[in-house]
């Protein structure tokens, strides 16, 4: 021991505890002045300190659930239908009517209020999920699977947008992915005369091939040439409506003998077979998009190909410098992103509709981008963000008709829906949610004191 230490401490273990104890007592002075957010440590841990992970680490289960990006969409979703059903009573004829006498008999207007929002909600509720009034237990249920049907492509092209998202790209494309996969499964579908199980095979594929092309095309063109997805993907767009648009008056797609834009039917061999009988729209596409959600999932987060593009998606300069091809991520990415909407537009041609029309993909394509972003560009987000969306199309329809509310509020709600999705930080303050990272939990706090004691008990 040199004469230079003190109490029998090397003088770098005695600076280290000074510190130690100079961050407890700034800890205890921004805990009694109350202002919020604890200072930074005034030693930083090390990355021995940093790395060691112990049971201590983990945050509080309720801690987590409050700073998780789930709970954010779930309030953001109720926002929303609050929002939706002020809406809705504002422009109410009862709730104007009883506004007029409101500071006489406030309780009137405040009723007609509730009774409008409630009863929209209602009727939105038995014409997606459950009909109480059905005469027969298929009567009840059919709701849900109308909203099992809607949601079947919404679910498939959320898929392909989600995928992009995460590897970094911004997929709007759908529409035009979805159209030109609805073509060829399409075209498969009313020319070829095959045995059922070939015919609807080739008929998925077609689709899949069809919105990979387009898509991959995209990827291409932004992995040689570096031009912009967002530019790409809407200039495929509309090159992919005008193009169907085109086929449809040739006598290759046009039905025989009719001079509207729509395709012959396709063959019974070709399409997707009821799922709980012929009394139902619901079909077998949406056992497809159940599998697509599962096969998404795998490919993210327990394949190699998967963690490539997370990489690229994260920092393509960095998984570059690992030796990730960032160019095949994008290929990669968009070739599968549009093989996914062109499930969407299989799900359409060879399920729902039966045939091949300019409108067969609806806003589906677009109404994706909100499935992802509010799944949080998750598959299994996805696929729950994609019921939700399917009850609203699928309940708008009953709830004009009950209520006589406009089927434009869903549109009004799905915005809204957008709008707080990409303000968090809104939603965490008008609920008054901690910040992610704001409180660190208690393990994180005794590793930053051990790492500036130096390890000292």
């Amino acid at each position: 021991m040199t004469p230079d230490t003190a109490g029998g401490q090397p003088p770098t273990r005695r600076a280290a505890q000074e510190a130690a104890r100079e961050e407890e007592r700034r800890l205890e002075a921004a805990a009694e002045t109350g202002g919020g957010q604890v200072p930074p440590p005034a030693v930083p841990a090390s990355p021995a300190a940093l790395t060691a992970a112990g049971p201590g680490d983990e945050q509080p289960l309720m801690q987590r659930i409050m700073t998780g990006n789930a709970l954010v969409a779930v309030l953001a979703v109720v926002l929303s239908l609050i929002l939706g059903g002020l809406l809705i009573a504002v422009t109410d004829e009862d709730v104007a009517r009883s506004a007029s006498y409101f500071f006489s008999r406030p309780m009137d207007t405040i009723g007609a209020a509730w009774s409008a929002a409630s009863g929209a909600y209602a009727a939105l509720f038995q014409g997606s999920v459950f009909n109480a009034g059905g005469d027969s237990f298929a009567r009840m249920i059919y709701p849900l699977t109308q909203t099992l049907t809607v949601a079947t492509p919404l679910i498939c092209a959320g898929l392909g947008v989600a995928l992009a998202f995460r590897a970094g790209l911004f997929n709007i494309g759908a529409q035009g992915q979805i159209l030109i996969g609805a073509t060829l499964a399409g075209w498969v579908g009313f020319t070829a005369n095959l045995p059922f199980g070939l015919h609807l095979l080739l008929v998925i594929l077609a689709g899949m091939l069809g919105g990979a092309i387009w898509g991959g095309l995209v990827g291409v063109l932004k992995a040689r040439t570096g031009a912009h997805e967002v530019i790409l993907t809407i200039m495929l767009n509309y090159i992919a409506i005008n193009l169907v648009l085109y086929l449809l008056s040739t006598p290759g797609f046009q039905r025989p003998g009719s001079t509207n834009p729509i395709s012959p039917q396709l063959e019974a061999t070709a399409l997707y077979p009821p799922l709980l009988g012929s009394g139902f729209r619901l079909h077998w596409g949406f056992i497809v998009a159940v599998l697509a959600t599962v096969f998404v999932w795998w490919l993210l987060n327990r394949s190699t190909v998967g963690f490539e593009l997370r990489a690229v998606g994260a920092n393509a300069t960095a998984a570059r410098t690992a030796g990730v091809s960032v160019s095949r991520g994008y290929i990669l990415a968009m070739a599968i992103a549009g093989a996914l909407a062109g499930l969407a537009g299989v799900a359409q041609v060879a399920g729902t509709e039966k045939v091949l029309t300019s409108g067969v993909a609806a806003s589906f394509g677009f109404d994706a981008i909100t499935v992802a972003l509010l799944g949080r560009s998750s598959p299994w987000g996805t696929f729950a963000a994609g019921l939700l969306f399917g009850a609203f199309r699928a309940g708008g329809v009953t709830m004009q008709a009950s209520t006589g509310t406009s089927i434009d509020i869903v549109l009004v709600v799905q915005s809204l829906i957008v709008l707080f999705i990409a303000a968090p930080p809104l939603v965490r303050s008008l609920f008054r949610l901690p910040t992610p990272g704001a409180i660190p939990s208690a393990g994180a706090r005794r590793n930053r004191k051990t790492a500036a004691t130096g390890g000292a008990a």
